[in-house]
């Protein structure tokens, strides 16, 4: 079972494989994958964005704590003047506390901005890396549009294309269909000729009829050859009468010069 059930699974994918070979349009695929790495390059820039808006956040921060270590430093220096030094140690002691903040905030502020300047530049090299698969997909459909047509074209020249094929098997089907219907018109009409079939509109001749016409038509033919023949002869017997007198004048004509010989 194991065996059988191994097989059917790999029959199955193929059959899958090949439908969906079928299916794919190359072009389709192209355009997904150009829309997936625009939205990549789309979440990289947000990426770059939150990280300058989270730089820009602590130096705000920093300025903010600059400005009152400063304040903390001008009350300690009052305070010695005024020879309050209880006053000028808490001061300084603020702005020491102020000062370690100052000096975290630079850290993550220096971390943000080379994370920013990574994302910056790695956003930078997809752009021009999705500029450049625009331009190689726009190239491949182009290639694949013109391969497509031109085979259609030839396979319509050819006739093996499906709906060439349609066509051709519907004009086949059309020709068949008239010689089947001229033969069985050729076949009727012999059956009434003979008189097998009968004519429902009347206009049909019975066979015998049929046979009067038949015999009437070859005794028409015998009188027009007997006619012709007639008037051959006819012809020959006129010919022979010419010829015979002339035959007579010519014999007169030598016997009529003697006499004048004689005179």
């Amino acid at each position: 079972m194991s065996g059988v059930m191994k097989r059917m699974g790999l029959i199955f994918r193929a059959k899958a494989n090949k439908a969906l070979d079928r299916a794919e349009d190359p072009r389709e695929t192209l355009d997904y994958s150009y829309q997936k790495q625009l939205e990549l390059l789309q979440k990289v820039r947000r990426g770059v964005a939150d990280v300058a808006t989270s730089r820009k956040r602590l130096e705000l921060q920093l300025t903010e704590l600059q400005k009152k270590s400063a304040t903390y430093e001008d009350q300690g220096r009052k305070a010695l003047a005024l020879g309050r030094e209880d006053l000028a140690r808490e001061a300084l002691s603020r702005r020491a506390a102020l000062q370690q903040q100052v000096a975290d905030l630079e850290t993550q502020h220096t971390q943000l901005q080379g994370e920013e300047e990574k994302l910056t530049l790695a956003s930078q090299r997809l752009q021009a890396k999705v500029d450049a698969f625009r331009t190689k997909k726009e190239t491949i459909k182009a290639t694949y549009t013109a391969a497509q047509a031109q085979t259609q074209i030839g396979e319509a020249f050819s006739g093996i294309s499906e709906e060439m094929g349609d066509v051709g098997m519907a004009i086949q089907r059309a020709e068949d269909k008239t010689e089947q219907l001229r033969a069985r018109a050729g076949a009727l009409d012999e059956l009434l000729a003979s008189g097998a079939l009968d004519d429902p509109s009347g206009l049909a001749k019975d066979d015998i009829q049929a046979e009067l016409d038949r015999l009437s038509g070859g005794s028409d033919v015998e009188l027009e050859l007997q006619r012709m023949k007639a008037e051959l002869a006819g012809g020959s017997s006129q010919q022979a009468i010419e010829g015979g007198k002339g035959g007579q004048n010519s014999q007169a004509q030598p016997q009529d010069t003697p006499r004048l010989d004689k005179q």
